[in-house]
């Protein structure tokens, strides 16, 4: 773990970023969209299921070795960055609402609420129509039968995993490290993580920012990354697990 005393540290975190952004540049424009548009024609669930299942695997060595890799370099500003968030004025005034009895409750409870709504509506609009109303083209993404619907588990769970542990943990704490900027360090992360999703195009990456910039919020209000690992996964089962099986029904196809 680097030391913030040492006089090479910042130069270190700097290549450590730089060698992530191009590598989740050349992962996104040679892997992530030509791997999608070729999912997009698979007819047979047999070649579905096989291009589930590696980017399952492939994610979760991807994204889970980079957390770690970055979070050996990083770990000792993980708490220095969340200090320096609560030492600005929004971090101070969100610090005075958490240290109030009942804001976690509430803001679980909220967002708990904001889930089921979206949910209802979503199952709604597409009872009305022939797809599913999503931010972004995710539509080939749903499961169309119980073996798919295990894997749109599976991928839900890893995404909330080691997309939270590398987009609000490592991630920030690194760019806060080479920089010493609050700001930067949060948009950086949050426009990062949207970034990401340019395979589905410019209202995925918008969506996805946003909701990055939820994820990065419960993060720094609750100092918990748990609490982001979980909202995120609910976010993705919502969509991959839960609407596939309410509006169609895959569940009971095999």
């Amino acid at each position: 773990m680097l030391s913030p005393d040492w006089p090479y540290t910042r130069v270190v975190l700097i290549v450590a970023l730089v060698v992530l952004v191009v590598a989740l540049v050349v992962r996104a424009v040679t892997k992530d969209r030509t791997e999608y548009q070729r999912f997009k024609r698979f007819e047979r669930t047999r070649n579905r299921q096989r291009m589930m299942r590696r980017w399952l695997i492939t994610s979760f060595a991807f994204f889970g070795v980079a957390a770690a890799l970055l979070l050996v370099l990083a770990w000792r500003y993980v708490g220095i960055f969340l200090s320096a968030v609560r030492a600005t004025p929004p971090g101070r005034w969100l610090g005075a609402l958490v240290a109030g009895n009942g804001f976690i409750p509430g803001l679980a409870l909220g967002v708990a609420i904001a889930l089921v709504i979206g949910t209802v509506v979503a199952i709604y609009l597409a009872r009305k129509s022939a797809d599913v109303p999503t931010l972004g083209d995710i539509g080939a993404l749903l499961p169309r039968n119980r073996a798919e619907l295990y894997y749109g588990f599976g991928l839900s769970v890893n995404a909330g995993l080691v997309e939270e542990l590398l987009f609000r943990l490592a991630v920030p704490a690194a760019l806060f490290g080479a920089s010493g900027n609050v700001l930067a360090a949060v948009l950086g992360s949050v426009v990062l993580f949207g970034a990401l999703h340019a395979y589905q195009g410019l209202p995925g990456v918008i969506g996805a920012t946003l909701i990055g910039a939820f994820l990065m919020l419960l993060y720094l209000c609750t100092g918990s990354i748990l609490v982001s690992i979980i909202a995120h996964a609910l976010i993705d089962l919502r969509s991959l697990v839960v609407i596939p099986v309410l509006v169609y029904g895959v569940q009971r196809v095999r």
